[in-house]
This record gives C-alpha cells, structure tokens and sequence, in this order.
C-alpha cells in the first residue's frame, strides 16, 4: 500500500484528487481501507505544492459524504429486507430493534462521534439510513464532520511534508485505543443483555 500511495505523487493533480475521492468513498463502503493515511499524504503533496490544499481537503470530504451515503441509500431501500433475509442471522432481532432505538433517540450525535472511530462508519451509516433518518440533515451533518476530519488530516501531512509518514503512528495507536474501547462497551452491553434475559427468566 505504501508503494501506491507514493505513486500518487507520479500523477498529475486531477488523478491524485481523484484517487483520494475515491478512497475516501471505499473506506466508507468497505473499511479498514488506508484513506486516513492516503488524505495525510495528500496533504503532504499539497505542502511540496504539487496539489492544492483545498482541492485535497475537497476531495477527501466529498468522497467520505459520498460513501456514507451510498451506505446510508441501501440502509434505507434494502437495510430491513438483508435483515429479514436472514444472511445476517448472526444478528438477533432484538439487537436490531435496540440499535434502531439508539439511532432514534441518539442518531446525530452518533454520527458526529462515529467520523472520530475507525472501521465503524459503513456500519453507522448503513443503519443510520435503515433508522430513516432524515437524508438532508444527515448529509449536511455528515459533509461538515468530515470536513473537519479532513482538514485536521491534511493539514497533520502538509506540516509534516516529506515525513508525513510519522502520522501514521498516531493514527495505528488512535485506531487500536479506539478498537479497544469500542470492543469493550460491546462486551459489556452483551453481558448486561445476557443478565437482563437471565434475571427475567428467573423472575417468571
């Protein structure tokens, strides 16, 4: 991967912005995909002025604000129908319906936090649209966190110009911290449910 990204810097500026796009956009179909650290080289690009800082920026943003409504389209059109369907019967229905809950009550916020996770923005957005969430506000809220993301990306590599790959670093550590937590909150709210259904079975 790091041999494709350093050939980025072969091509000319309407390719490079478009391979970021396009990264930007798979990551948010089929992650982990190496965007954060593509976006963080293209910042790097822009610092030795071969591309334009908020052409890189631009691109990054739109590409993620595309992917996550891509995902968010087949949540919305198809989410209820893979979920009947049973190819994901490894999801309990109760599951569903509490995720869904969730999205109800804490959709926004979700989505604002999920920008900030690694590996998680397919499945938020693809739940987001089967929660029906309203596609305007949630396009607008999506485009405005990944644009922050971006900048703050973009910029890490256009300071660190040729040495931008010292960031990648931070983001393995931020990534795996994150993984951790994000696995130990689902542990912990498995084995809440699990005491839950116990505790009402006993109860009967």
């Amino acid at each position: 991967m790091e041999d494709f990204i350093y050939s980025l810097a072969n091509l000319s500026d309407v390719w490079i912005y478009t391979a970021i796009f396009f990264i930007a956009y798979i990551e948010n179909i089929f992650p982990p995909s190496p965007s954060d650290m593509v976006v963080v080289f293209g910042g790097s690009l822009a610092g030795m002025g071969k591309i334009d800082f908020i052409g890189a920026v631009g691109a990054a943003t739109l590409g993620s604000t595309c992917g996550f409504i891509t995902m968010f389209s087949i949540g919305h059109w198809f989410g209820v129908r893979i979920l009947e369907s049973g190819r994901l019967s490894f999801i309990p229905r109760e599951s569903v319906d509490k995720v869904d809950g969730w999205f109800c009550k804490y959709g926004y916020w979700i989505i604002i936090i999920n920008r900030f996770l690694a590996g998680t923005r397919a499945v938020v957005s693809f739940f987001a649209g089967m929660s029906h969430m309203r596609l305007l506000q949630t396009t607008i809220l999506c485009f405005l966190i990944a644009l922050v993301w971006n900048l703050i990306l973009v910029s890490a590599g256009n300071y660190l110009g040729q040495n931008w790959q010292k960031i990648g670093v931070y983001l393995t550590t931020y990534s795996q911290t994150v993984t951790a937590i994000i696995i130990l909150v689902v542990l912990i709210l498995v084995a809440k449910y699990i005491f839950g259904r116990k505790k009402s079975k006993n109860t009967q």
